[in-house]
């Protein structure tokens, strides 16, 4: 798959070379040690790869690096994943940014390329996040993209401290696209590239 290209941000696929440049990210705020995600440490980074590697062969998963294309510099990593073709659908999360550009224009311009090439090139008809209930800064900026609270998944899965971890579930559907299509725009000051 072709990287996603923004103004400022570029998403291109995963790659097993990619290990030391997500740890020395990763390590802008020491971000593997967050109770609510799974962000690879020196130690984790090679089984963290397999796995999103292994989806992408499966089919089920497109695994990115977020590249800051002024300093061509890799400062976190995104996916699409629970990937649906026959019900056209699928899930924008395992969603990190270093420390240093989190709050900035990078988590918007990377969900804005995510949701255009899935609503208008993959041709979805949903696009869901999931986030930890206790995760309030993830779940305010999934609403400010525009996308809609449908409700809590209890016990949706166990995190690596082992513990049970309730989901709060938000999606947007392809009707809402151009409305949040538009406000994304007028976010981030441009029209991405086509």
């Amino acid at each position: 798959m072709d990287p996603l290209e923004g103004p400022r941000i570029r998403l291109r696929p995963l790659q097993l070379s990619d290990a030391e440049a997500l740890v020395a990210a990763a390590g802008d705020g020491e971000l593997w040690n967050l109770p609510f995600t799974v962000v690879p440490s020196s130690a984790t980074v090679g089984d963290y790869l397999q796995t999103a590697l292994r989806g992408r062969d499966a089919g089920t998963v497109l695994p990115f690096v977020t590249v800051l294309k002024s300093q061509d510099e890799v400062i976190g990593c995104t996916r699409f994943w629970k990937i649906d073709r026959q019900n056209r659908k699928l899930e924008i999360g395992s969603t990190w940014i270093a420390a240093r550009w989190q709050q900035s224009f990078v988590n918007t311009e990377a969900k804005y390329l995510m949701l255009r090439h899935a609503f208008e090139t993959l041709d979805c008809v949903r696009v869901q996040f999931t986030t930890d209930e206790i995760n309030e800064k993830s779940r305010q900026a999934i609403l400010r993209l525009g996308a809609k609270q449908e409700g809590i998944v209890r016990h949706e899965r166990i995190m690596p401290d082992g513990r049970k971890r309730n989901s709060v579930r938000f999606s947007i559907i392809d009707d809402e696209w151009p409305d949040v299509r538009q406000r994304l725009e007028q976010k981030l000051g441009y029209c991405a590239p086509n």
